[in-house]
């Protein structure tokens, strides 16, 4: 395993990030592993060399934070960097009674103190806003959040998918009031969707802060042929939740369908999976720190490891990025 610091921090994380949103209960999706399952990935991510796991209130409603705690609680907590988040529109709580508590001092404490409750722990190593909630003040969210590290709850504080011009009020309000700032950023953001290399990636890039996409391999539209993928259920229109059509189409579009063409292409020519390919040019960007990568085997784990190891020469990566074309923004809700 390779290790990093996580932006300009002196956290040393896994290259690896484990996503935990498959771990928790299959009630809550049916693609979610259950505790036992659950916990066979995560014992071989630690076997593995990673130390990183990432988790949130929202993933199977609270489960997830759950399974993680319990199957951390056998090895030594020390020596893993736990991140969860908090959700300003879902949570398990329910608060208010609509379900909508936003960033507000009130959600982000009563949440905080719900994870850690699951999590089985007295402080959480990096707790982040999981998405942009503009009802609340960015100032409260910030002195909220200043103050649980302040209290020993939480170590660092990050944030997930938004526009630059909001990261960017943010990191100047911590400034001018003297809290403390979000130190890493989880995007949206693969071989297939590279919109955040306008703004968002070389932002973060000056300011420090470290970089920790999520959907690395693009719902695995990047994990298999084209065709292939389009004939499995996460291939299909899940009409239920827009918000995953969205994001399939944008893979799909003005160029996708030539770039998941040429991963398989150069997968063949490595002899490796396709997944690693995809992986591994990610590995390649200086501004990422650690794919979040969540997985439903230890098969696609191990694959997730090895991927660190393939090199790829500059010729390939121009080769994989050239057919990308803009595509409309997606992952920001």
């Amino acid at each position: 395993m390779e290790y990093t610091t996580l932006g300009n921090t002196g956290l040393s994380v896994s290259r690896i990030c484990l996503g935990c949103m498959s771990f928790g209960s299959s009630e809550w999706r049916d693609w979610v592993l259950d505790e036992q399952e659950s916990r066979e990935i995560i014992e071989r991510a630690i076997d593995l060399g990673i130390n990183f796991f990432d988790t949130a209130n929202i993933y199977s409603m609270g489960e997830s934070e759950r399974v993680l705690g319990n199957a951390l609680a056998d090895y030594n907590r020390d020596s893993q960097v736990v991140a969860t988040k908090t959700h300003p529109l879902r949570s398990p709580e329910s608060y208010p009674p609509t379900n909508r508590g936003g960033l507000s001092r009130k959600a982000i404490e009563q949440d905080l103190t719900h994870s850690l409750d699951r999590l089985g722990m007295e402080t959480v190593d990096l707790y982040q806003t999981h998405r942009y909630e503009a009802s609340t003040p960015i100032a409260e969210t910030l002195r909220a959040l200043d103050d649980a590290v302040r209290r020993g709850t939480v170590r660092y504080v990050g944030t997930s998918s938004m526009w630059a011009y909001q990261l960017a009020e943010a990191l100047h309000t911590s400034e001018r009031l003297g809290l403390e700032r979000f130190v890493s950023m989880q995007n949206h953001y693969n071989l297939a969707y590279r919109e955040e290399e306008r703004e968002m990636l070389p932002y973060c890039e000056s300011e420090g802060v470290g970089v920790i996409p999520w959907s690395p391999l693009a719902r695995g539209y990047l994990a298999r042929p084209h065709e292939e993928f389009l004939a499995t259920t996460r291939g299909e229109y899940m009409t239920q939740d827009d918000l995953i059509t969205d994001r399939i189409d944008a893979y799909r579009s003005n160029g996708g369908a030539e770039i998941n063409a040429r991963v398989e292409k150069l997968a063949t020519d490595h002899g490796v999976k396709m997944a690693q390919i995809a992986l591994s040019w990610l590995f390649h960007k200086e501004w990422v720190d650690a794919p979040v990568i969540g997985t439903s085997s230890v098969e696609h784990l191990e694959d997730a490891v090895e991927a660190l190891e393939i090199d790829l020469s500059s010729s390939d990566i121009e080769y994989l990025e050239e057919p990308y074309e803009p595509v409309e923004i997606a992952g920001h809700a």
